[in-house]
């Protein structure tokens, strides 16, 4: 009767060794792919303050973000500069080139695509294909119906593509 127990306790021993040796290599040949690597889900992200939203965003190898800006507040606005910086200075805003008032009217629930030098610090960002950049979007916007100037800082999280 005893000798039954000790070969029951072994199988036992045996089988879930096999299974644990099983998940071990199935793990590490995971870890080994990157799958449990932070940067390689890294996706293009965009968060910015209520009202507005990004549908999409690219950014260059030359450091050069390329953003579709959706408009959802409760007015029309008139975008006065707009930036992209590795912290939250404007320092390298950018005055849109639209005669006559140099401003970019945005209606509410319409978009609009710009693109602008990203910069990281006081000297313009680039990078290789594949580089994370992560850093901030500035908007200086007015208010059509308060005459309002006020500024919408978002954070930026993008790879460069290639």
């Amino acid at each position: 009767m005893r000798q039954l127990r000790q070969q029951s306790a072994m199988e036992y021993l045996v089988t879930y060794g096999w299974a644990i040796l099983v998940i071990a290599v199935a793990l590490a040949a995971l870890f080994a792919l990157g799958v449990f690597s932070p940067g390689s889900v890294l996706g293009n992200e965009c968060v910015l303050p209520a009202g507005f939203s990004c549908t999409s965003i690219e950014l260059a190898s030359s450091g050069v973000v390329t953003i579709n800006l959706e408009q959802a507040t409760l007015s029309t606005i008139n975008i006065t500069a707009y930036g992209c910086n590795t912290n939250t200075s404007a320092a390298h805003m950018y005055v849109p080139s639209n005669p006559p008032s140099n401003q970019i009217s945005m209606l509410i629930g319409s978009n609009y695509t710009f693109s602008a030098q990203c910069w990281a610090g006081n000297s313009q960002y680039s990078a290789s294909p594949g580089q994370e950049f992560q850093g901030y979007l500035l908007i200086n916007y007015t208010n059509t119906y308060t005459g309002f100037s006020q500024t919408a800082v978002g954070q930026l999280a993008a790879r460069v593509s290639g």
